[in-house]
């Protein structure tokens, strides 16, 4: 079971386990999304402009953040949704980086109605050199473990 409202707070940071990037992630996300961008697809092509090598897709990472937060026992039952994002890419990510997110909350706030909470987080992915790749801002509803009694 994942954290509950009341489990967050303020100033705390949460640091998932580390995931290294493999082919076949990348191959499985272009696969699922559509995107066969030679930037993440192709090694010549890629070799041959900005980054000088293939890269991941940068939503990839999003979600990967997301499970890494899910490994390190923050969602799972309690996470009632995603209320909206904001998300900055820095630096690319390779096949081979292995990242970690760091969760930052940034602030709570429980609802009117006694059953539910808002968390504030800034999320940062980080590679094995410590680059912070992606930095990401993300409000989510959580179910409070206490909520009021009759609460509608």
């Amino acid at each position: 079971m994942g954290r509950h409202f009341e489990e967050y707070e303020a100033g705390q940071i949460i640091e998932t386990p580390r995931r290294t990037i493999v082919d076949s992630d990348i191959w499985a996300f272009a696969g699922l999304t559509a995107d066969f961008n030679p930037l993440h697809t192709d090694d010549i092509f890629a070799a041959e402009n900005h980054f000088g090598d293939r890269v991941t897709h940068g939503p990839m990472l999003i979600g990967m953040a997301f499970g890494l937060g899910a490994r390190a026992g923050m969602f799972d039952g309690t996470a009632l949704g995603l209320l909206g994002i904001e998300w900055s890419f820095t630096a690319p990510v390779r096949p081979g980086d292995t990242v970690h997110a760091l969760w930052h909350v940034k602030s709570t706030r429980a609802t009117s109605k006694g059953q539910t909470g808002v968390i504030e987080f800034e999320v940062h992915i980080v590679k094995q050199d410590g680059v912070t790749a992606q930095i990401g801002k993300p409000k989510i509803l959580f179910k409070l473990r206490h909520p009021k009694p009759n609460a509608v």
